[in-house]
């Protein structure tokens, strides 16, 4: 039987906002990820996400997926301690979010198209806590073992609840295409995706979806999915919604809905 996949949801909320962190990392340096955004849900945490326009935010379209109260999301944006009142921290309700017209929120076994946007109430304020990324200029082939980062306040434990409210970060690898095809066969499109090495020690876990993999300060890819309840599995790469690919609908979206 083919593994369960499962969609790097919330975990549990717990006092502030939801407990987590990154397996087989470390602390990031406070502010050092200025672009990085906390999607919440009635002040609990459920996905990452990055600053790309004043007023847009880049995340995967599957983080609001089963979610009633979509009219109460907002991001956190300067945050280091997600469960503190940072005064780095802008908190900005979210207007409009828009997912890939593609993506299939009723699919259970489709992950393609996992991306979207979501529209800001305002502006963010460009500080030197909170300031935008740069997405990449084009899309090209994404070489394998390619050191990578991702950072987030997803779970610390791969089948458990163990977590911590500070932004993790841990370094990652880029897997060839044709191991991920082989492992996830038709579940895996390497025009639209892109996957990281599956070492054991090192992922990302629930609540990081959304985060962006930084290679080379630029994001290449947004967490998608991987085995659930089982973060660190050495069998099935992680899975990530390639940016590159859809810049286009991106760029579009953004301008048809300023």
């Amino acid at each position: 039987m083919f593994p369960y996949m499962f969609l790097l949801l919330i975990g549990l909320p717990l006092a502030g906002g939801m407990e987590s962190g990154i397996i087989g990392g470390k602390e990031a340096i406070p502010f050092s990820r200025p672009y990085m955004a906390s999607v919440q849900s009635v002040k609990y945490h459920i996905c990452g996400g990055m600053l790309i326009r004043e007023n847009y935010v880049l995340t995967a379209a599957h983080c609001l997926k089963n979610l009633s109260i979509r009219g109460n999301i907002e991001v956190v944006l300067g945050a280091h301690i997600i469960n503190k009142v940072e005064r780095s921290q802008q908190r900005i309700p979210v207007i409009k979010h828009i997912q890939h017209p593609l993506y299939k929120e009723n699919n259970e076994q489709d992950f393609s198209y996992d991306i979207m946007l979501l529209k800001l109430k305002k502006k963010a304020k460009l500080t030197r806590f909170v300031n935008l990324t740069p997405l990449p200029k084009k899309n090209e082939k994404t070489p394998a073992n390619v050191k990578c980062s991702i950072a987030g306040w997803g779970l610390k434990s791969p089948n458990g609840n163990k977590a911590s409210n500070v932004m993790q970060e841990v370094k990652l690898k880029l897997e060839e295409n044709s191991k991920c095809e082989r492992m996830w066969q038709h579940y895996f499109n390497p025009e639209i995706m892109i996957c990281s090495v599956s070492d054991g020690k090192h992922a990302f876990c629930e609540g990081d979806s959304g985060s962006p993999l930084i290679c080379k300060k630029i994001p290449q890819g947004l967490a998608s999915y991987t085995i659930k309840g089982d973060c660190t599995n050495t069998t099935y790469p992680q899975v990530y919604a390639k940016i590159s690919y859809f810049l286009p609908w991106i760029n579009k979206t953004m301008e048809m809905n300023k």
